[in-house]
């Protein structure tokens, strides 16, 4: 299969690739290898007084010469860890980015639902995780509950992506659809999209008379992918670029299929706290930077995914 595009967003927190050299780092085994204890990865970037848009950044940035990063950094293959190291399309672009910038952006370890929280309390000066820029999280509001539940952040949008369902080869539940997981179980990463999907999915399901969807969430996608491989549930839902790779890399390409449709593309952004508007206006200058001189597009063609690429460095562009 040919990973392409259209990860992760639910209500309040809801995140192909090239094979060939990076197959086996992003195989189930190693994936799931992937803990959620905060370890930190520094970009390749170098600090310069004489970056182009350095002056754009606050003095204190600027200064310290460093962007703290939060980041699940469990999802091939938008980020996973090598060798102790962040890689994949998010830090590869926050390198270009740290270029333009004259900073390097260290990636911090932690639990996709627990970023957002981490962010306001100052742990991180922006999130990059595959993270869907929605009008919930935007205006901190809980999109299960409607309620207020924090300040909110701001996003600079750098990719587009829509949520697939992932099978087990051979499609032995006979699954096309989302209407198709009525009454059975399914398995996902908690705090994300597919956990909205899934369960606006479930309603509909008792509403149309069916049983209602029994939904297993996990703290990590490969937790939710080995109880897919172990059959003990039908499907998981994830972010395209993340089922496709898993299709194409676990046991060689023997354990995963995608199927149907990808379900509401959106597009990931950088999270930046409401109050740091000078760094978000840095971000959004130097992405537009990259998207002109080719860098951007450059790291689309690395992974393969060139489909999700964006025309345009947008704030507050998802809805």
């Amino acid at each position: 299969m040919t990973a392409r595009f259209t990860r992760r967003t639910t209500a309040p927190h809801t995140r192909l690739a090239a094979v060939g050299a990076i197959a086996v780092a992003g195989s189930l085994l190693l994936a799931g290898c992937g803990d959620q204890t905060d370890k930190s990865s520094s970009s390749d970037s170098s600090s310069s007084s004489s970056a182009p848009l350095a002056s754009k950044l606050p003095a204190d940035i600027r200064k310290a010469g460093v962007i703290q990063v939060g980041s699940d950094i469990a999802y091939p293959p938008v980020e996973y860890m090598d060798n102790g190291k962040a890689v994949g399309i998010d830090p590869d672009i926050a390198d270009a980015l740290g270029k333009q910038l004259g900073v390097k952006f260290e990636f911090q370890n932690g639990k996709f639902d627990n970023l957002i929280v981490g962010l306001q309390a100052k742990r991180f000066q922006v999130l990059m995780s595959a993270m869907n820029d929605t009008k919930a999280r935007q205006d901190g509001v809980d999109s299960d509950t409607g309620k207020k539940v924090g300040d909110g952040v701001d996003f600079v949008d750098y990719f587009t992506a829509g949520t697939s369902i992932l099978v087990q080869k051979g499609n032995p539940k006979g699954i096309k659809s989302l209407d198709d997981l009525c009454g059975k179980v399914v398995a996902l990463q908690k705090g994300t999209t597919s956990e909205g999907i899934a369960k606006t999915q479930s309603k509909k399901c008792t509403t149309d008379g069916k049983k209602a969807i029994s939904l297993q969430t996990f703290d990590t996608d490969p937790e939710a992918l080995l109880r897919l491989k172990q059959g003990a549930s039908v499907a998981d839902l994830n972010d395209f670029p993340v089922a496709a790779y898993n299709a194409k890399t676990s046991n060689g390409g023997k354990d995963f299929e995608v199927v149907g449709d990808q379900i509401e593309a959106g597009p990931y952004g950088i999270a930046v706290g409401k109050s740091n508007t000078q760094l978000r206006d840095a971000l959004q200058a130097a992405l537009a930077a990259i998207m002109k001189n080719g860098e951007y597009t450059k790291i689309l063609q690395k992974w393969n995914v060139t489909d999700g690429a964006v025309t345009e460095a947008k704030i507050n562009g998802g809805s």
